[in-house]
């Protein structure tokens, strides 16, 4: 048996500076088969650094206090899921959360992935603007030893971090 509070969980961010509070709760327990974050968003945060998807993993937002906005698939379909509401993105399915700009309040929720604590990393997407081919590409998303994000255009091959 492992227990935690909340506020003695240390605090970890995206490397990609997207958000203040996240709070990996799985790794301060010790899972082995389920991921636990519990995120603090401030208007303009975001869970992640963009639209993506886990192709090992799906994943659950439960947002407890404010509105988050999701975009779903490609087309970047809006949905917004607010206090008491759950979102589920199935593996493969790319996906964003965040909180507007706008947003007159933070957004306080957790996230649930599994299987699987950590993220393989080869088996994440993301779609963002090439450098060399133009226009948004599906990139393959890999964490350096640096702990910074490179991503590498499936198209061309380019790559480049943020």
């Amino acid at each position: 048996m492992e227990r935690v509070a909340i506020d003695d969980v240390d605090v970890v961010t995206n490397p990609m500076g997207v958000h203040d509070l996240r709070k990996p709760v799985s790794r301060a327990l010790g899972t082995e088969h389920v991921a636990m974050n519990y995120f603090e968003l401030a208007p303009g945060d975001a869970f992640s650094g963009g639209l993506h998807t886990h192709g090992d993993q799906e994943e659950i937002f439960y947002v407890l206090s404010g509105t988050a906005t999701f975009e779903v698939g490609r087309e970047r379909e809006r949905v917004e899921v607010g206090p008491g509401e759950l979102i589920r993105f199935a593996p493969g399915e790319f996906q964003s959360g965040f909180v507007p700009e706008d947003a007159g309040e933070e957004v306080v929720a957790w996230a649930v992935g599994a299987p699987g604590a950590r993220h393989d990393f080869e088996e994440i997407e993301s779609i963002v603007e090439c450098r060399e081919c133009g226009g948004e590409r599906i990139h393959d998303t890999e964490l350096t030893d640096a702990g910074r994000f490179r991503f590498t255009c499936t198209d061309c091959g380019a790559s480049f971090s943020p």
